[in-house]
């Protein structure tokens, strides 16, 4: 999840060919946040270390679970108005998907699209991606697919390998709502700087909705989404030797009307302490690790917010319930 490098992905490359440097700089990294993280009063983890291999496959699961509207209402969105969204992004269209994970909400936007130029996916998991691109390269002949693994977040990822006119940054799944609002805003203008006048943003946003469905979607009864949480905890495991008893934390999610966003952490069960790469970590009972946030819009915040990053709003698709919105917003 911690790639913070420029790797553009060729075709059959496989993920064993990144050299030590580059692994021994992730490891670093990884470890340093890790540690800093569970050192802080309020114990946390950066979300993006859950997507790893395991965690996407997990979180692939999730989104089949009845509970789980987002990709439901979002691939509902999407069925109902694709051929009203490619016409809204015109042709011959770059388009740059951040945090592609299987490019699976990509692949039939492009298919409909009037002639796009290029697809840019971008994500950490070089495994997913290469997957990713031979299947859409064998679906969509000519499109040209240039993969890039890295942390989307961090400059180093772009480089100047993106560099292209008509450019549309593809942004679905509600990934904004892992961001603070305040993170949120700078990746959003970080996006508008790296677009010119014209380029656009198709953005994936859930809306404030009642708790009991939020909640729902994020403690289901089959455990998938507890799995998915303690995946990361096993991930520590198996990186940094740790010792960590997954059996010995429980997964929570709730609601916070205030800050309106889905909190999940991992609780811990008893007093314990854990050692990571020779750093002893204490827990309280109680005590817990506050591993990811799902902040919630309203179109009125998501405009403010879109406004703030230099971006003017276009068009909304919503569904019937108004739980989720796809919005598209170009740099004026």
């Amino acid at each position: 999840m911690n790639i913070a490098v420029q790797t553009p992905v060729a075709s059959g490359k496989p993920a064993s060919s990144f050299d030590q440097q580059e692994e021994g700089g992730a490891a670093s990294t990884f470890s340093a946040d890790i540690i800093a993280g569970l050192s802080a009063p309020q114990k946390s983890l950066p979300c993006k270390y859950l997507y790893d291999e395991t965690g996407s496959k997990i979180f692939e699961q999730i989104c089949e679970l009845d509970d789980y509207y987002l990709t439901r209402t979002e691939a509902e969105i999407f069925s109902r108005h694709l051929q009203a969204i490619a016409e809204t992004l015109g042709p011959d269209v770059t388009m740059i998907e951040p945090g592609a994970g299987n490019c699976e909400k990509a692949q039939p936007l492009l298919a409909v699209m009037d002639s796009p130029r290029a697809y840019i996916p971008i994500d950490i998991s070089p495994e997913i991606l290469l997957a990713a691109e031979s299947r859409i390269e064998s679906l969509l002949p000519g499109l040209q697919v240039t993969p890039i693994v890295g942390d989307f977040t961090a400059p180093d990822t772009w480089g100047e390998k993106i560099a292209a006119a008509n450019q549309v940054i593809f942004f679905p799944g509600s990934t904004i709502g892992n961001f603070t609002r305040e993170q949120a805003k700078n990746l959003l203008g970080n996006f508008a700087k790296r677009l010119s006048g014209g380029d656009a943003l198709l953005l994936g946003v859930d809306l404030v909705k009642d708790s009991v469905i939020l909640e729902r979607a994020y403690h289901d009864d089959q455990h998938v989404t507890e799995a998915f949480n303690k995946n990361l905890l096993q991930r520590i495991n198996r990186e940094l030797g740790a010792d960590f008893d997954l059996d010995a934390f429980a997964h929570r999610a709730f609601y916070h009307p205030l800050r309106q966003r889905v909190e999940m952490h991992l609780v811990s069960l008893k007093p314990q302490r854990v050692s990571i790469a020779g750093v002893t970590v204490q827990f309280e009972e109680g005590e817990t690790i506050h591993t990811e946030n799902s902040h919630k819009y309203t179109l009125q915040s998501l405009e403010s917010m879109l406004t703030h990053a230099g971006f003017e709003s276009r068009q909304y698709w919503t569904d019937n319930n108004k739980h989720y919105a796809l919005c598209y917003a170009e740099i004026p």
